[in-house]
């Protein structure tokens, strides 16, 4: 379909890539991945022809249609939802025109017998025939079809595009491009502006896709579900393997292991034919041997192994001071924007030291409530804030807020206050931001690095509170696990809106899905809440007695009675109050359990390395022995609480 040779691009004489040869066949489902500034998005603008290469050539098929999902978007105003999706089907649009004018003339006729009558009546007949074998009939269900399935309501398809987000029109564009029936897709980080429940539709459209798709992401679990190939672009040159990235990351080493051995041996065998020239070389019986090992040598074709980029971000969150138990009560908070609801009397309680997770379809308000809490907007209600509290704000669109103009150092120095300024130059080196790098201006950055350095930014201010609206946009993979590990060790409070699964894996301790203006609790990670969710799901069609099939849930044949017995058992409100009760008392048990046992392992090692002091020290073991019989203590609460609870939920 594409097939691409030699190709080079430069930027200020540095070449992003070059000499690169790879193609593009019919099935190909590729994730395009590397490091901020690594050079994807401009592979995705030479590939569609909006960018010209340094050297190298494009060949591709003449009947191939091209589609390309870009990050940055302009739309024409004035047009509904609906109006700018048909403007996908140009074909079916132009040829509509077309019909209506032939019909608006035979109208206006009266010469029935002519020539030209017959000739416009054949012209409709060729039209309606054509306009039938390219859809014409069918686009209109199919774009409400791909609109629904993107997270829009019937209620918006007639709405002014003027009056969605960014986020929201880039919704309008990817199903502009579905619609198309293009050959190949390149979509640039289609799943930045996407909630969890989209990003699962897109998932399975694009598995079953016929043509090519090209996908620069940092979402891993998408790129895992998606692709059957990874291109990799690492220091200017590409690794193609045809296999999903997580895979690709495995191969990919081992075929290191494997280079690092030959290139072992290889040298081994190199030393030892470098000590026979020598040793030949002075004997004149020799020296034809001699001369012909050197010939060998000359020959020999030294094993290099592949070049890997190591370098990640350095990031610590330090806590300020150490703030009350409760670090946030939230009583009937409101929102509106003129007629519309987006939040209503939402009551939350956030205690110190909690990782929390806002999810749910966009709009639904989990970023507006984040900007509530930090003073952005108001609102109705009351938002208390607790002892000691000093709360980081990163916004959903922090990068934006940068300067172009200014360098980074430059950026950071403005921000930091007299304890921070001295830390500038080594925080920026931290962001992997060093040398020379610190004189770039921000508008040369990729969006990747602009977040690089809004989180760099953030960190000069002190805080105790983390509040993290999507922070994860933008940044390479390697660059979000740093992020993930940075915020595990967090000793802090952390509210994070994010729709990333695998970021949310493990982080978070606690889900808030926000829904129809109100919230939810789910008492796990993002894995327990997406199974809950879909367990909901299936309970809500027992219950309207539609098929399974149109839900979309393959495994609800199995569980139909117990779904609905759990439901019914569930629905009681004083049975819900007790299970939620219950679940809480659970939840801060294991946190007391944990908490000990990391401190009885601090203990451990005490006692091992300063055996000799310690067994002098009566008060050690007998603070020791306590905290081992709390935990028994703990335990056996657990057990019992469980046994409790599963009798509310089985």
């Amino acid at each position: 379909m594409l097939n691409i040779h030699n190709l080079s691009v430069s930027f200020a004489g540095e070449f992003l890539f070059e000499q690169i040869t790879y193609k593009i066949s019919a099935g190909d489902r590729i994730g395009l991945v590397g490091k901020n500034g690594a050079g994807k998005s401009t592979m995705l603008k030479v590939l569609s022809g909006e960018l010209s290469p340094d050297t190298g050539q494009l060949a591709i098929e003449k009947s191939i249609k091209m589609g390309f999902l870009k990050q940055d978007i302009d739309f024409v105003q004035g047009r509904t939802v609906l109006e700018e999706a048909y403007e996908a089907f140009e074909e079916i649009k132009s040829l509509e025109r077309k019909m209506e004018q032939i019909n608006l003339e035979l109208a206006s006729r009266t010469d029935y017998e002519s020539d030209d009558y017959t000739e416009l009546i054949q012209n409709v007949s060729d039209a309606t025939q054509h306009y039938q074998i390219i859809g014409g009939y069918n686009y209109k269900a199919d774009t409400e079809k791909i609109l629904l399935g993107l997270g829009f309501k019937p209620d918006d398809f007639n709405r002014l595009t003027d009056t969605f987000s960014g986020g929201w029109r880039m919704r309008i564009e990817l199903a502009k491009l579905l619609l198309q029936s293009n050959d190949i897709l390149l979509l640039d980080e289609p799943t930045n502006h996407l909630d969890i429940e989209s990003i699962i539709w897109l998932e399975h459209f694009l598995k079953s896709y016929s043509g090519a798709v090209v996908i620069v992401s940092h979402d891993k679990m998408f790129l895992d579900e998606v692709t059957n190939r990874t291109i990799e672009i690492s220091l200017g040159k590409i690794y193609d393997y045809n296999k999903p990235y997580s895979k690709y990351l495995v191969l990919r080493e081992e075929l290191r292991v494997q280079q690092l051995a030959s290139q072992k041996n290889q040298a081994k065998q190199i030393e030892h034919t470098e000590k026979l020239i020598e040793k030949f070389r002075s004997k004149a019986t020799k020296a034809s041997m001699a001369q012909s090992l050197i010939k060998k040598l000359d020959k020999v074709e030294r094993i290099v192994v592949d070049s890997e980029d190591t370098a990640v971000m350095g990031i610590e969150f330090p806590v300020s001071v150490q703030p009350g138990k409760v670090v946030l009560e939230l009583e009937k908070v409101g929102k509106s924007y003129g007629e519309k609801t987006i939040l209503k009397d939402v009551n939350l309680l956030v205690e110190r030291g909690v990782k929390v997770a806002f999810v749910g379809q966009n709009g639904q308000g989990k970023s507006t409530l984040a900007k509530l809490i930090v003073d952005e907007i108001q609102g109705t209600g009351a938002i208390k804030k607790g002892h000691n509290v000093q709360i980081g704000y990163f916004a959903q669109n922090q990068a934006e807020y940068l300067d172009g103009e200014k360098t980074l150092l430059d950026t950071m120095i403005d921000a930091a206050n007299a304890t921070t300024r001295p830390k500038v130059r080594d925080l920026l080196g931290a962001f992997l931001f060093q040398g020379d790098d610190v004189e770039k201006k921000v508008k040369v950055l990729s969006g990747g690095e602009r977040n690089r350095l809004a989180l760099c930014k953030m960190l000069l201010q002190p805080f105790n509170v983390l509040i993290m609206d999507e922070p994860t946009n933008h940044l390479d993979i390697k660059s979000k696990n740093v992020l993930k590990a940075a915020l595990a060790k967090f000793e802090g409070t952390l509210l994070l809106v994010s729709h990333d699964r695998d970021f949310l894996q493990g982080l978070t301790d606690k889900i808030y899905e926000f829904r129809d203006q109100k919230i939810k609790e789910y008492l796990g990670d993002i894995d327990y809440y997406l199974q809950e969710r879909q367990m909901e799901n299936m309970r809500e069609v027992e219950k309207s007695s539609k098929s399974i099939e149109k839900k979309g849930v393959s495994s609800a044949s199995s569980v139909k009675a117990n779904a609905i017995d759990k439901s019914n058992k569930k629905n009681d409100f004083e049975t819900q109050k007790k299970i939620k009760a219950l679940q809480n008392k659970v939840s801060n048990t294991e946190s007391k359990i944990s908490k000990l046992e990391n401190e009885i392992e601090k203990m451990d090692l005490q006692l091992a390395e300063n055996y000799e002091e310690m067994s002098t020290d009566p008060e050690f073991f007998s603070i020791y022995e306590q905290k081992k019989k709390k935990v028994s203590d703990l335990l056996s609460t657990w057990e019992n609480l469980q046994e409790e609870l599963e009798e509310y939920v089985n």
